[in-house]
């Protein structure tokens, strides 16, 4: 039998698939992790075009909504930061909480063990700034596994200008009722070295009725911000409960900023905060001496302590320091300065 000659005039091109699909396609891999097969089922959409449509589609979300991950630019930005982190959380001076999260990956070719972890898990980790209201006023992704929290935060921008006070934080200032001029700061856990715009817990073990058990208490309910946030994109986007199945570096640093972009556009264009609340709706008390709800997912936000050369990371802190540190307990310890509730965790 003899085939009839098919011309280029009678071929019919395949039409691209359309840009909601597309859409649709990367915020169902962002919101619940599936494979590239199980998409391409639902979707009807080959693995291979997912592969390439997934990293295109993350980098033009981040394009679209870069402005929604903005750095405060002047002293009158630290200070609306300031001021609502001392009316929700009760720490005045704080200009934001940080930290770091591991997120899982494959092991990248020819890595070696540049990228694997204290856990035994290869990761790049996720630092982050966090401002009150659990949305990231700065981020750094794709630093390897290994790398410690501090390692992580001296390494990076924010910290080489947090180093050289190039943030345009505001002048030192006394707290409300004291008269020691204290500069704004920024909380942090152990694995931050303790410097004059960085405040950290007391270290050791604390016995009760101390002073410095207050101090701890009321800068960890500042420091869990950061610690709520993590937890909101491990919630909403469910890629954070599993390693990343991305074979490029590249493409899983695009996927996580992605996930980081649309959080703080949901936080701020919801019309309502009990939407993306953490753990429900509650007043300002209750949120106050309420404990953090634990999940699987703070078990990839410990810090990677002890990894870091000692060298890069200041182990002794400066005596400006710890009297800052010491001024702020005093404060809370006031009467201008104390909240009703934290006489239970004495």
């Amino acid at each position: 039998m003899i085939r009839p000659l098919i011309t280029k005039r009678d071929t019919v091109m395949r039409e691209a698939i359309p840009a909601e699909i597309r859409l649709a396609i990367t915020l169902r891999y962002l919101a619940t992790g599936d494979s590239y097969a199980s998409l391409s089922f639902l979707f009807k959409v080959s693995t291979q075009s997912i592969s390439k449509i997934v990293p295109e589609v993350a980098k033009s979300i981040c394009s679209a909504l870069k402005d929604y991950i903005k750095l405060p630019q002047d002293t009158g930005d630290w200070r609306v930061v300031a001021n609502n982190f001392d009316k929700n959380w009760n720490f005045p001076h704080c200009c934001g909480a940080m930290d770091g999260k591991h997120v899982l990956i494959r092991c990248p070719q020819n890595s070696g063990s540049t990228f694997f972890n204290y856990k035994g898990t290869f990761s790049i980790v996720l630092f982050g700034v966090v401002d009150a209201d659990y949305c990231f006023t700065y981020v750094n992704v794709g630093c390897q596994g290994r790398i410690s929290d501090g390692g992580v935060f001296k390494n990076t921008e924010f910290g080489k200008r947090l180093e050289k006070n190039q943030l345009k934080l505001p002048k030192e200032e006394a707290l409300p009722g004291r008269t020691l001029p204290v500069p704004y700061v920024l909380v942090a856990d152990d694995a931050f070295p303790l410097t004059t715009n960085i405040m950290k817990p007391f270290p050791g073990e604390i016995t009760r009725n101390s002073p410095n058990r207050i101090f701890n208490y009321r800068l960890s309910r500042a420091r869990r911000i950061v610690e709520n946030a993590f937890g909101l994109l491990a919630a909403v986007f469910r890629i954070f409960r599993k390693p990343l199945e991305l074979t490029e570096l590249e493409t899983a640093i695009d996927v996580v900023l992605c996930c980081i972009y649309l959080h703080n556009f949901l936080r701020k264009q919801s019309s309502s905060r009990n939407i993306h609340a953490p753990f429900g709706t509650f007043d300002s008390e209750d949120a106050s001496c309420g404990e953090i709800i634990p999940g699987s997912w703070r078990k990839t936000t410990q810090s990677d302590r002890g990894l870091q050369p000692l060298s890069s990371i200041p182990r002794k802190p400066s005596n400006d320091a710890k009297e800052i540190r010491n001024e702020f307990q005093q404060y809370f310890l006031s009467e201008e300065g104390s909240v009703q509730w934290q006489d239970k965790y004495m």
